[in-house]
């Protein structure tokens, strides 16, 4: 299998010494370039201005009317001599290129009455700009721009004036030519000395750049991000990051922030790990607190495996959290059966609390020896629950007692849920009668009671609201009608198969999503 290549990663510091580097060297082609174009025109200015200094020069020491003489007979004399030597000893002293006289033709010739390399009446092609020259002759006026060109006497350019008669006529062209290898040469000379004393400058700027952007920005970035990887890997604050960097800018003003976030992230994490040990540590008091309430619930079935009367069952599905939900069944004397379920509101440990209160209540009332009836029970245990009940909380109750040998019965609905009945051979329905107020709401409530009886076959099934309020994914409550539908599976079934056909049916329903209430019921089947 072969590995990923990892990706060269290009650093800040490394794009910064590219960058001033990219930078110095554009700036030194700026200049370069600019200063060569500037410095071409000034020297070719200068040579020009001194090519028509030496042409000014010429023409005060020349014969103008022997110039127009010789443009018209094309004739040497004496005087031509003369003037051949002078213009020869000028040319040289001047280091000018070439020094002649020539009259120029519309067909873009020129006739030479003096050159130094060719004789008098030697035509030549004009290979500067004709137009420039031709304006020169005829209308007497020296050219405005650089007389540049190519030609075969090589890179030239010329300076040129007219030469005028006594009567003002134009005679002759006057040409004082500047070798161009001279102005390169000069040029070439400057640009070459630009170069290195550019590099000399430049480069110490960039050298002293570098380390202004490496003490001031490259280092204390590295340094933050050094003190950020290692605080990432170990949570461990290094004061250097707020000790080092000074530089009176964002950057100390983001390595004190990073240093102020790195203490808030530990702080944050120790809280953060504080809160989850107390939470595991409440997690596992509240898994006592469940497994103690159940416990406190009667486990054992059957619990009276010497009664034939009846069959009794109940069972209690904790929710997430510990809840209130209790049941409890109990022999007052050896004919009376007490059947207790109660949902007390609330949740957490204060609800489970009030739930043993209740529970205990209940029991030690019903068994106190003095035939109480369920709503008298219920409401001395309201009104001892009424004197302290700070917490505000309250709870539902359903209390039947029982007769197992006659099948009569009495019981109390304090805002519990309505209980199902089945009769032998029918199948469950639920007995819906007026609810008294749910326990320790207020002081001194009268319980209603009503009267039942049971006979041979039937069946009672109590249970609290966390049944029919179990919700699935689609938030749908479980609700009476499906719960009927669960107890009538198998209606003529002992008290343990209803309660499982039912538990069964909730979790088919539910698809096992977290519920959040208990899920508490009791089967009786008198006999």
């Amino acid at each position: 299998m072969s590995k990923t290549r990892k990706k060269r990663r290009f650093t800040i510091s490394k794009k910064s010494y590219v960058g001033i580097a990219v930078f110095t060297l554009l700036l030194l082609v700026l200049m370069c370039v600019s200063g060569s174009i500037i410095f071409d025109r000034a020297i070719q200015a200068i040579y020009n201005e001194r090519g028509y200094v030496v042409a000014n020069i010429i023409l005060e020491q020349i014969d103008h009317e022997k110039i127009a003489e010789y443009a018209s007979t094309w004739k040497e004399d004496d005087y031509y001599q003369w003037m051949a030597n002078y213009l020869k000893e000028v040319q040289d002293e001047s280091s000018a290129a070439y020094i002649y006289i020539g009259v120029p033709s519309e067909d873009k010739t020129i006739k030479y009455i003096y050159d130094s390399g060719s004789n008098m009446g030697f035509v030549d092609p004009i290979s500067a700009p004709f137009e420039e020259i031709w304006k020169a002759y005829t209308e007497g006026i020296k050219p405005e721009g650089y007389l540049v060109r190519h030609s075969k006497y090589g890179y030239l350019t010329s300076s040129c004036l007219p030469i005028k008669d006594s009567s003002g006529e134009v005679v002759a062209l006057l040409f004082v030519d500047t070798n161009m290898k001279l102005i390169r040469t000069t040029l070439l000379n400057y640009v070459a000395n630009m170069i290195i004393i550019a590099l000399i400058l430049l480069g110490a700027f960039c050298v002293m750049n570098w380390y202004f952007i490496h003490k001031n920005l490259i280092k204390p970035l590295m340094l933050i991000r050094k003190n950020v990887r290692n605080f990432a890997a170990s949570t461990t604050i290094e004061k250097e990051l707020r000790d080092s960097i000074h530089t009176n800018d964002e950057l100390e003003d983001l390595a004190q922030s990073i240093y102020k976030m790195e203490e808030d992230i530990v702080d944050y994490i120790d809280n953060i790990q504080k809160i989850t040990a107390e939470k595991e540590r409440i997690g596992a008091e509240l898994n006592v607190a469940t497994r103690i309430q159940a416990e406190m619930l009667p486990q054992d079935f059957p619990p009276f495996p010497d009664r034939a009367e009846f069959d009794i069952f109940a069972t209690m599905t904790p929710a997430k959290e510990v809840g209130g939900d209790f049941y409890d069944f109990f022999f007052i004397d050896d004919s009376h059966i007490a059947l207790v379920i109660g949902d007390v509101s609330g949740k957490g440990v204060p609800a489970a609390l009030f739930m043993v209160v209740v529970k205990t209540l209940i029991k030690t009332r019903a068994m106190s020896g003095k035939c109480l009836s369920p709503g008298k029970i219920l409401e001395d245990v309201n009104a001892r629950l009424c004197e302290g009940n700070k917490s505000n909380l309250f709870v539902t109750v359903w209390l039947g007692i029982i007769d197992v040998s006659s099948g009569k019965g009495m019981a109390a609905n304090a805002g519990h849920e309505h209980p199902a009945i089945k009769r032998n051979g029918g199948q469950f329905e639920l007995s819906i009668y007026k609810h008294s107020p749910a326990v320790a709401t207020f002081e001194g409530l009268k319980f209603g009671e009503h009267e039942f009886e049971l006979h041979s076959g039937d069946s009672l099934f109590v249970y609290t609201d966390g049944v029919t309020e179990a919700t699935n994914r689609n938030n749908e409550l479980y609700g009476t009608e499906r719960l009927l539908e669960a107890l009538n599976v198998n209606p003529n079934g002992d008290a343990e198969e209803l309660l499982l056909h039912v538990r069964k049916s909730i979790k088919l329903f539910t698809e096992e999503v977290d519920q959040f209430d208990d899920i508490t019921m009791l089967g009786f089947v008198y006999h």
